[in-house]
């Protein structure tokens, strides 16, 4: 495969088809030890690997979704699944979605806490119900009736995830704080980013089906049920047969811009490429205030993973099987 910069057109004769982010933000290399940059990048293979394999082995690109981002709910290194942050109350509340670009068909779910892969609930919610999004305990109801494994909301708890509940309550009770932060300051009511956690991949299969899916693990003391852009379709997660999105950032400003519809909708309509459609969503994002970032998959195998934040971290691995991962800015 010729050179070629991640978050730039991927070389078509090497065509990309597995894509995965697990968040952007506040990451800087001065603030990152080695060994922790290592066990960022090996989960972040594994992850690649998971899906490459369901992939190479003629599975549905949903299903290499739901593989690669299995291995990152399964880390404690991001905030979903296992890693999730705390609640003001002291509860992991976690969001997911997916989309499929075949049919159009997608799933979510929304603040549940005992469902050990939020992300294989949504596949059961668009799978195996009529409906496109179940929440709380209406969600985890239904899981268990699907035989979706369900854990105590022990499972959850790291001390890191713990002590940043307890720092930013005694700092500012009434700020929120989203993860990948430098630790050292909190989101006042501005709602000023240091570091988001959401995971999302994007798969294109043999049969040049396209799956996009993300999954998050919210907001470091946030309150009142609040649900960003994760499991919202067209914010947070968007596929049809063209291209597939997943975003991770300021939920907020993700949601007001239907981020990822956005993408495919300039595509469509204005024939942008991948990289001009996202670059352009993630500019309209930044000139609102928010932050963050996402990864773009197009039928053709075309990647681009652009974000305004001061790192994100991403990869994607290619038909031949070779990997690209990077955290930092280029």
């Amino acid at each position: 495969m010729s050179s070629v910069g991640i978050g730039q057109q991927a070389v078509p004769k090497d065509k990309v088809i597995l894509v995965i982010h697990g968040g952007a933000g506040t990451i800087l290399k001065s603030k990152m030890t080695s060994q922790k940059e290592q066990a960022y990048t090996d989960a972040l293979r594994a992850s690649l690997r998971a899906g490459y394999d369901i992939l190479k082995s003629g599975g549905k690109s949903e299903a290499a979704v739901e593989a690669a981002i299995h291995v990152m709910e399964d880390s404690p290194l991001f905030n979903a699944g296992k890693g999730a942050v705390f609640t003001h109350e002291g509860k992991n509340e976690l969001d997911a979605s997916i989309m499929k670009g075949k049919d159009g068909t997608a799933g979510a779910v929304a603040g549940v806490t005992t469902i050990k892969n939020p992300i294989t609930a949504a596949i059961a919610v668009m799978e195996r119900s009529a409906h496109v999004m179940m929440m709380g305990d209406g969600a985890e109801k239904f899981a268990k009736e699907q035989g979706i494994t369900l854990v105590d909301p022990s499972y959850f708890y790291t001390q890191e995830r713990w002590d940043a509940l307890q720092r930013i309550r005694k700092e500012n009770s009434k700020a929120v704080e989203l993860d990948h932060s430098d630790k050292q300051s909190v989101v006042k009511p501005e709602w000023k980013d240091e570091k988001f956690g959401t995971v999302g991949c994007v798969a294109l299969d043999s049969n040049g089906d396209l799956s996009a899916g993300t999954s998050t693990g919210g907001m470091t003391n946030k309150k009142f049920g609040r649900v960003g852009d994760s499991p919202v379709i067209g914010a947070g997660t968007y596929a049809n047969q063209q291209v597939g999105i997943s975003c991770t950032g300021w939920g907020e400003y993700f949601i007001r811009n239907v981020a990822a519809y956005d993408v495919a909708a300039l595509m469509k309509y204005k024939s942008f490429s991948v990289l001009e459609a996202s670059k352009e969503v993630i500019r309209k994002i930044g000139e609102m205030g928010g932050d963050g970032g996402m990864i773009v998959l197009d039928k053709e195998g075309n990647v681009a993973l652009p974000f305004n934040t001061a790192g994100m971290y991403r990869g994607y691995i290619t038909e031949s099987g070779d990997v690209k991962i990077e955290i930092y800015k280029e």
